[in-house]
């Protein structure tokens, strides 16, 4: 089996009773529903309660000879019950299903936003697929079991309240027999509760582990065909539906037990009843209609309990959803503003004129500064190690190294996508954590090697960043960086669908619409990771124009291997296992005939050969 990297939490053994409490707070919005629930539900209880005692007096009556009228009062009495409970159900439906729905909404909102704001490093530790099953089948189960079973518990209580409260009233002895097998009924359900929790708990981990499959051989299903893997995949993701099978098959086992144990157990009370309670008719001291009253109560009485094990069962098998679900509402983001950043910027949206957005940007970045910083993603790895540089606006550095050598670490820190473990990042010498993320982030211009489109038009995409801009501005970031004529050349232009992930533009456009994009925004801090490594030539230099008008005042960082794009940097920072190992400009850096020489000779030469031999290279 593919070892996927990451693993499952461990959650505790028993039902966590603080937990369902939390979760129980996402009714909190619904409360006056959730009381209309309440009080629809016990009503439905009484009605089914008196059921029983209109019976007991029926039977009575008709022992000592009650008259026609009675009778005819019996029938009408039998008929508003009816229509009582008709209306109790027509009502409880539609008060659950809401709370239900509105459960799931509101959960679902909620861990989408928590997602937003959760930084790089949780995503490192978690595959798509697991994220995905938080957010949709773990979020289905609790909504139901909030909504119906909320309704079925408060129903449940109700009954068995009500169903005491008369027998004791009829008869407190036999009352006392019938209740007699309950104290069984809570050892019973103490003993299933770990097992049947455990049960459920492989069968999320297994759920899980199905969708992190489901999503990893989608996206990478162009590498299994051209690596023929497609049996040894189908065997690997057959593991996986086994143990999803052999955990269900033990959940089933477990709950089909159980239910049948409460039934037999709430089928004692009835034979109980009308063992005790036939006695008690033979030697005249109950009436027939009371003895029938309490083998039907007896009857019903398992009813209810049998409910409150299926809810209590579904609450077993539904915490390792809830633990999940909540624990991904409780993680805070590692990287987020500090205390007193967070109260200052309160301060400043309070004190803001109308109109001034959230995101307003204060003042620009004018200079960047790495003082002696260290990082690495786990510890005991470090991936940099005393990296020390200054930039100021209007420069452009250019990173160069072995892969692995940390270039795509340091913009990564650069944009606080993580932070240094030792050492600070200034900005307008300022120590970056001391100001705050919108601040910083509404600054960045970010073109990956690999961009990422969104589903929806191209002008969608171009307006991702900047919602305000006008068709005139979204054209001209366009032109700029050499993506309208490609553009206009679509059916629709800048109303042509990308499709999902931007399937329906080669790799090229997609790397187009992405500068165009960054460009758009007005970024002070312009990073790209081989933003240019996807285009040809040709359309690389007349980019490279544009965005050198675009750089004038600001601050670039750029990762890139072509040589056009390096040689025309400010400051070419060589980095090697985490270390500045050469530093300077293109011309001075050849001279020193140092490392960034060994990789302009390794890398850049078949480069300048095919700039210089043009066509004839690559026939």
């Amino acid at each position: 089996m593919v070892d996927h990297g990451w693993t499952e939490e461990e959650f505790a053994s028993r039902l966590d009773w603080g937990l369902w409490r939390r979760i129980l707070g996402h009714v909190r919005p619904y409360r006056r529903t959730a009381a209309a629930l309440a009080l629809v539900s016990t009503g439905i209880a009484a009605i089914e309660a008196l059921y029983t005692l209109l019976t007991r007096a029926v039977v009575d009556g008709v022992a000592s000879g009650a008259t026609e009228s009675r009778l005819a009062t019996y029938g009408a009495a039998y008929a508003a019950l009816t229509l009582g409970l008709a209306g109790g159900v027509r009502l409880f439906v539609p008060l659950a299903g809401r709370i239900a729905t509105g459960v799931g909404h509101d959960i679902r909102r909620a861990g989408f936003d928590r997602l937003q704001e959760l930084s790089f490093s949780y995503y490192d530790r978690r595959p798509v697929g697991w994220l995905m099953a938080r957010l949709t089948s773990d979020c289905d189960r609790l909504a139901r079991l909030i909504g119906w079973g909320a309704l079925e518990s408060i129903w449940a209580v109700a009954m068995i309240a009500g169903i005491v409260a008369v027998m004791a009233y009829l008869n407190a002895r036999l009352a006392l027999a019938v209740l007699a097998v309950i104290p069984v009924m809570v050892g019973v359900s103490a003993a299933f509760q770990r097992r049947i929790l455990r049960a459920s708990r492989l069968v999320r981990k297994a759920n899980s582990l199905i969708t992190g499959a489901y999503n990893e051989g989608i996206l990478g299903a162009r590498t299994t065909k051209t690596l023929v893997r497609e049996d040894r995949n189908l065997a690997e993701f057959q593991g996986r539906t086994c143990e999803m099978y052999g955990a269900s098959v033990r959940s089933a086992v477990l709950a089909s037990l159980y239910f049948p144990i409460v039934l037999a157990l709430g089928s004692v009370g009835s034979g109980v009843a009308l063992a005790l309670g036939g006695r008690d008719v033979r030697a005249g001291t109950m009436s027939i209609g009371t003895l029938i009253a309490f083998v039907m109560y007896a009857a019903h009485f398992i009813w209810p309990i049998l409910e409150l094990a299926r809810v209590f069962t579904d609450l077993q098998a539904a915490q390792a959803a809830a633990e999940r679900v909540q624990g991904l509402l409780d993680t805070e983001p590692e990287i987020r503003d500090a205390p007193a950043v967070r109260e200052a910027e309160a301060a400043r949206r309070a004190g803001r004129p109308p109109g001034q957005g959230a995101g307003a940007r204060g003042d620009p970045i004018e200079t960047v500064e790495f003082r002696d910083v260290a990082f690495a993603y786990r510890e005991g790895r470090p991936v940099l190690e005393g990296f020390d540089l200054a930039v100021r606006a209007g420069q452009t550095v250019a990173l160069v190294g072995p892969t692995g050598g940390g270039k795509t670490t340091v913009v990564s820190l650069l944009c606080r996508f993580y932070e240094p473990t030792r050492g600070q990042v200034l900005l307008n010498g300022v120590d970056y954590r001391e100001r705050s993320l919108a601040w910083l982030q509404s600054q960045l211009g970010v073109v990956l090697q690999t961009p990422h489109l969104f589903t929806g038009t191209i002008r969608d995409n171009l307006r991702y960043g900047r919602l305000d801009a006008a068709d005139a501005e979204v054209e001209a970031a366009a032109r700029l960086v050499g993506a309208h004529d490609f553009i206009a050349a679509l059916e629709k232009g800048y109303a042509s669908p990308v499709g999902p992930g931007g399937a329906n533009l080669s790799t090229g456009q997609r790397q187009l619409v992405a500068l165009a994009r960054a460009v758009l925004a007005d970024p002070r801090l312009f990073v790209m990771d081989e933003a240019t490594s996807s285009v040809d030539t040709q359309t690389e230099h007349a980019i490279q124009e544009g965005i050198r008008t675009v750089l004038a005042g600001r601050i670039a960082f750029v990762i890139a291997h072509r040589l056009s794009t390096i040689r025309s940097a400010d400051v070419i920072v060589v980095i090697e296992k985490g270390r500045i190992v050469e530093q300077g400009g293109h011309r001075d850096l050849l001279a020193r005939r140092g490392k960034y020489y060994e990789l302009y000779v390794s890398q850049f030469t078949r480069e300048k050969e095919d700039e210089l031999l043009g066509p004839a290279a690559k026939a």
